[in-house]
């Protein structure tokens, strides 16, 4: 009956060898094979990314510069836009620099455009700063 007892309550994966320790199985690990199966593939699928992208930028550098150029100009355009809005909020500031660009205003016509001498001289300095940003086309 004692033996009986012991068999019961001796799990079944112990071995039986040296107390304490699982047994090992003698069959080759069945769970193993899909996993290895699709390891393989998706180890050379990440290996050879950077050679993908590489590829991809190369073949369509100026669509992604012109795309990117773009996404950069929303962006800046967003940012001035909130950075007026915040300076706008701010109290006296909005009128204040409404003031100073009326007064910038006013000072420009008076100096440039009330006489026909200084509007010469104002085409000139514009003709002049053509000439030095485009180069001299006459």
């Amino acid at each position: 009956m004692e033996s009986k007892v012991q068999e019961q309550t001796t799990p079944a994966n112990l071995s039986s060898e040296v107390p304490g320790t699982l047994a090992t199985s003698s069959s080759p690990n069945m769970g193993d094979q899909p996993w290895q199966e699709w390891l393989g593939p998706v180890v050379d699928i990440l290996a050879k990314i950077p050679e993908y992208v590489g590829e991809f930028f190369n073949e369509y550098q100026k669509p992604l510069t012109t795309l990117g150029l773009i996404l950069l100009s929303i962006v800046t355009v967003k940012i001035i836009v909130a950075v007026l809005g915040a300076v706008d909020d701010i109290p006296l500031l909005a009128p204040l620099m409404e003031i100073v660009g009326l007064g910038y205003s006013g000072w420009f016509v008076w100096r440039y455009l009330l006489k026909a001498s200084n509007r010469k001289e104002l085409l000139g300095e514009f003709d002049a700063l053509k000439n030095q940003v485009f180069g001299d086309n006459g």
